[in-house]
């Protein structure tokens, strides 16, 4: 028998509870008529788990964010989110909370404080992690849920965004919904442990294990933990266990589960146990019972019946496109503060600008960047591993502590995808993030969250992702396959992102100047071997070079060479060798957005195209940009594009290897054959 505990709830509430209880039953008991109507395509069916959802809701305030799951329609309905608006995103309306971009409950709304997961069940967690530390650094008494499953809990995500809380104390709290079953695959096919919250002491946090269906211990347990979340600024996690009394949607049907399973589980269903209480301690009658259904029933009803009047969509090709991005003028406001450089042709002066220059290292004009923006904007934050006291891998946060604390810029555990997916939370509560991957080559374990999560969300429901991601990168400095690839070319195809890839010191303080006042999601690509190698004249003051324009190193007749980062510097080696060759040189700087009106007008110029990159040929943005201009320039072409690139194999260590692996080694013969065609 169900034991409720009422506490000092007055009457009111506890109907209050029930109402909302009802509420997201009934609606799925209609959706579920409706889908065998042929009325609906799909359906995530949480019957059998609403306490939960509602208790967490009921739990928090409402400007707390949650990170829900497909079988929360409690979550959503507690928040007052109207159920006719609800409808039009199920059915992929225009007027929708994703103007019909997106299916369920993958969406979020900055209005009811919601954040809606991806298909990856894991990567919602670290969001938590971040909108917890924004609460932190503002000195707020909030918190942040985040819902798993306990197939979720098996994900690497589940245990990183643990740890991150753990170790930076953040109040967020981690709900387990353990209803046995991962679609199909039991509990007991997923983790050995007796019970999920046993994992809690392994993270130095504590736990606790409760019935998922009374919702009033739901209630009262994430009360009491939410209070406890805030005021020792500690992570918690709860595991409520609990039953889903239909398939994982309703396609995959319930074939897997014993039929005692459900009896066992119908006799501890929430909403009808929860009635039969209110009945008993008279709270509420069976008049008043028949009187709130009937009120719930008409509500739906009419909601319903608006949610299907909503017009068809019409397809408006240029607003999709649009959308991708956030627009710079709506989210930044401090961007009159900064200055523009225009150095895209080779006649640029300095002395045009009117501020003072100096010599400067690569590496250096990072750093000066970095040190500049971060007085800019006092809401901007570093992160990754060892950028604190140690200054970073190679050195460019050095000092950074002493200048701006520890609190904005933070050493982090080794876990890259919490760490970009505590970025985007942290920028969903009005943060800017620059995150330092250590190599390039170790974004490959923060690659769900980066193409995924910050990539999608502005275009999935309007929310900017204002982060950074500095990728040290490049070969040349006999480090090997796993510290030296250039792996540009697997975010160049990623809508959402824009990918940076200076090559001077000039560009690299000045782009990186304007990826972070840029509010969406920019990789930044910084060539190692550049750092302390390369040095250039540089503005004292805060300048950037617009995002997506391209830059004329030098003008030439004979052949085209299309290039950026480290083959810049090839190309203007080979022509100051080979003086009898008339070389245009182009420098992208961007690879995402790509300035095709640059590379256009460089095939104008000679008629002869060689694409030069490092990244290796098969797959490389050398591809692309040979594609388009034989689509584009055809006619202006005097022979075949010709793509200079680095071997398709992994990046050797040997240093002989190394060059022999490298694109520079075939220049001289790609330039020939050009020439010679």
């Amino acid at each position: 028998m169900m034991q409720f505990r009422r506490n000092s709830l007055s009457n009111e509430q506890l109907v209050d509870f029930y109402k909302k209880i009802l509420l997201p039953r009934m609606i799925e008991e209609k959706m579920l008529v409706l889908l065998r109507q042929g009325k609906i395509s799909k359906w995530f069916s949480g019957i059998g788990q609403e306490a939960i959802a509602v208790g967490a809701a009921l739990a928090l305030n409402e400007d707390e964010w949650i990170m829900p799951l497909h079988r929360n329609l409690g979550v959503f309905t507690t928040r007052n989110m109207p159920l006719h608006q609800l409808f039009k995103q199920w059915q992929g309306s225009a007027d929708g909370y994703s103007n019909g971009r997106e299916r369920s409950f993958h969406f979020g709304s900055k209005q009811h404080y919601i954040c809606g997961m991806i298909s990856h069940l894991g990567p919602q967690l670290a969001i938590a992690d971040g909108i917890a530390l924004a609460h932190k650094l503002k000195r707020e008494q909030k918190l942040s849920l985040a819902f798993t499953g306990e197939g979720g809990t098996s994900e690497g995500d589940f245990h990183e965004a643990l740890n991150v809380a753990a170790v930076w104390n953040l109040p967020v709290i981690f709900l387990i919904e353990n209803n046995g079953y991962g679609l199909s695959t039991p509990a007991n096919e997923q983790f050995r442990c007796e019970n999920l919250v046993d994992r809690a002491k392994g993270y130095g946090m504590e736990g606790v294990l409760i019935d998922g269906n009374n919702i009033l211990t739901v209630y009262d347990t994430i009360k009491g933990v939410r209070d406890y979340c805030i005021q020792q600024q500690k992570p918690y996690l709860i595991e409520c266990k609990t039953f889903r009394m239909r398939g994982h949607e309703e396609a995959s049907g319930t074939k897997y589960v014993p039929p005692h399973l459900f009896e066992e589980w119908k006799t501890k269903d929430p909403v009808i146990n929860y009635e039969n209480y209110l009945l008993n301690e008279a709270v509420l009658t069976n008049e008043s019972i028949q009187f709130i259904k009937d009120e719930i029933k008409h509500y739906i009803e009419e909601e319903l019946a608006i949610g299907f009047a909503a017009p068809s969509i019409v397809v408006n090709t240029a607003n999709e496109l649009k959308d991708v991005y956030a627009r710079q003028s709506i989210v930044n406001s401090q961007r009159s503060t900064v200055k523009r450089i225009d150095n895209s042709d080779p006649g640029f002066s300095s002395s045009s600008t009117g501020g003072d220059w100096g010599e400067a290292r690569f590496i250096n004009a990072i750093s000066d960047g970095l040190k500049q923006s971060m007085r800019h904007h006092p809401n901007l934050i570093l992160m990754g591993q060892d950028i604190a006291e140690y200054g970073g891998a190679f050195k460019i946060t050095e000092g950074f502590v002493d200048m701006f604390g520890k609190e904005r810029v933070r050493n982090t555990p080794l876990c890259e995808s919490a760490i970009v997916g505590a970025a985007l939370g942290l920028s969903i509560e009005g943060f800017k993030v620059m995150m330092e991957m250590q190599f390039a080559d170790f974004v490959s374990v923060g690659f769900n969250q980066i193409v995924n999560n910050l990539a999608k969300i502005h275009y999935r429901w309007e929310q900017h992702a204002d982060v950074v991601i500095r990728m040290p990168t490049g070969a040349g400095v006999g480090a090997g396959p796993f510290h030296s690839q250039s792996n540009e070319a697997w975010f160049v195809h990623t809508p959402g992102l824009k990918v940076v890839y200076p090559s001077t010191p000039v560009d690299a303080k000045s782009l990186l100047i304007a990826a972070i006042n840029d509010p969406n999601p920019v990789l930044y690509f910084e060539h190692k071997a550049l750092y302390r190698s390369i040095s250039g004249n540089v503005p004292d003051d805060y300048y950037e070079i617009e995002i997506g324009k391209a830059k004329v190193v030098q003008y030439g007749e004979d052949i085209s060479v299309i290039t950026y980062g480290a083959g810049v510097h090839w190309a203007l080696e080979y022509a100051n060798l080979h003086k009898d060759i008339s070389i245009d040189i182009t420098d992208l700087r961007t690879l995402l957005p790509l300035d095709y009106d640059a590379v256009k007008r460089s095939v104008q110029r000679t008629g002869k195209v060689l694409v030069l990159h490092e990244d290796t040929l098969t797959g490389g943005i050398g591809g692309e940009i040979a594609a388009w201009i034989s689509e584009h320039c055809f006619e202006m072409l005097d022979a075949p594009v010709v793509r200079c690139a680095s071997l398709d194999t992994p990046v050797p260590f040997n240093i002989e290897l190394e060059k022999n692996f490298l694109a520079k080694t075939r220049l001289d013969a790609c330039v020939q054959k050009l020439i010679n065609y």
